[in-house]
């Protein structure tokens, strides 16, 4: 769930505090921009948005009543109500075309917000970007991406609270990439040597290598089949640090 850190002031007097996750993918946005955020939860980056005014206007989204409610809420308490519309939508469906320039899409799994782009289509010429930070499923979201016409043009990586995000700055656009551990660990965190992506290896190293002496004395179908699978996964760790030599 999207984080929020609050000082114990007014809503109205307070400027509202992110999350480290949520500011990075805050800070992903241009200047000046029209925004939608799908599956805004408690409105924190339209909030966000609209106090640093980065945005002009955003429309805060999402596909239950619940969270909707929550977001007007807030919306409300920080008298933004005029800069932050709310609308109920499943995904990008209820968002016309020429009504944001950017739009958001964070905190869910990669193969929910793929069907989310795809069946957003109407909207792709007139979004000029896109900001994503898939939770899963994230080799399989940058293919996906591939296959849909879109371009990874920055991307970032962190660590909060003992997890890690990647935030992406997406354009329509060819990609390809000829090795398969760039789509694993993303081609851009790769070529800038990510300080992040450093950390993260090691700690996938460390893993990988816990379950295949964990799997080493099993000789079933499925056992071996495993071990298949965490070769290939050791392999491609090595292959990326080597690339980040």
């Amino acid at each position: 769930m999207r984080g929020l850190r609050v000082e114990k002031r007014s809503y109205a007097q307070n400027t509202i505090k992110l999350s480290k996750r949520l500011h990075t993918i805050a800070s992903f946005a241009e200047p000046g921009c029209r925004a939608a955020d799908i599956g805004t939860d408690h409105a924190y980056i339209p909030i966000d948005l609209i106090q640093r005014e980065i945005a002009e206007h955003v429309i805060a989204m999402d596909v239950r009543r619940g969270p909707l409610i929550r977001a007007r809420d807030h919306i409300a308490r920080y008298r933004l109500k005029d800069r932050i519309e709310t609308r109920l939508s499943d995904g990008l469906s209820k968002l016309h075309s020429g009504e944001a320039d950017t739009v958001i899409i964070a905190g869910m799994g990669g193969e929910l917000m793929l069907r989310i782009l795809a069946e957003g289509c109407h909207v792709w010429e007139s979004v000029k970007q896109w900001i994503l930070s898939p939770q899963s499923e994230i080799e399989e979201f940058r293919r996906g991406l591939e296959e849909l016409g879109f371009s990874i043009g920055k991307e970032t990586m962190l660590c909060e609270e003992g997890k890690y995000y990647t935030v992406m700055l997406v354009r329509r656009g060819q990609m390809h990439y000829d090795d398969a551990f760039r789509y694993r660990y993303g081609d851009l965190l790769i070529r800038e040597k990510h300080p992040v992506l450093l950390e993260f290896l090691d700690r996938e190293e460390h893993t990988l290598k816990k379950i295949r002496n964990r799997l080493s004395g099993q000789h079933t179908v499925g056992a071996n089949l495993r071990k298949q699978e965490v070769e290939a996964a050791l392999r491609q760790v090595k292959e990326t640090y080597h690339a980040m030599q």
